[in-house]
Parts: structure tokens; sequence; C-alpha cells
């Protein structure tokens, strides 16, 4: 399954990049994307474990960025 939700607050580049790579290392990730300029994350894992895969991948960037919110 592949799914992109709106970040909201992401204020820089960098940021973005490092919860890029966080997420790429959660366990059943495929494919992640964090792109600062559209205030998007695109997250891509098995059907079956979307849900708490997108559960980690919250944690991921509140970690990095504690002020940005992703919309589900």
């Amino acid at each position: 399954m592949k799914k992109t939700f709106k970040l909201i607050d992401l204020d820089c580049a960098h940021c973005a990049a490092k919860m890029e790579e966080a997420i790429k290392k959660l366990p059943g990730v495929t494919g992640a994307s964090v792109n600062f300029l559209q205030q998007k994350l695109t997250l891509e894992a098995p059907d079956e474990q979307f849900d708490e895969i997108l559960k980690q991948a919250v944690k991921c960037c509140k970690a990095v960025e504690p002020d940005c919110t992703v919309k589900i």
C-alpha cells in the first residue's frame, strides 16, 4: 500500500531529509519520501502492517520536528 499524507509545520529541508532517512529504516517500510516543498510524506508498506508502520513513522517525524503534524 502506498499513501501520501500532508505535513503541517515542517520548517526545514534538513529536517525533512532526517525524517525520510529515519522512516526508511523502520522494519517493513518498502518506500518513503518526505517532500519539504510540497509538505508531504509518502509512505509505502505492506497492507497488513501499514497502520502500525504509519504510527512509527509519525513518531519518527515528531522526534525530528516536534512541532510537525502528520495529517492522517
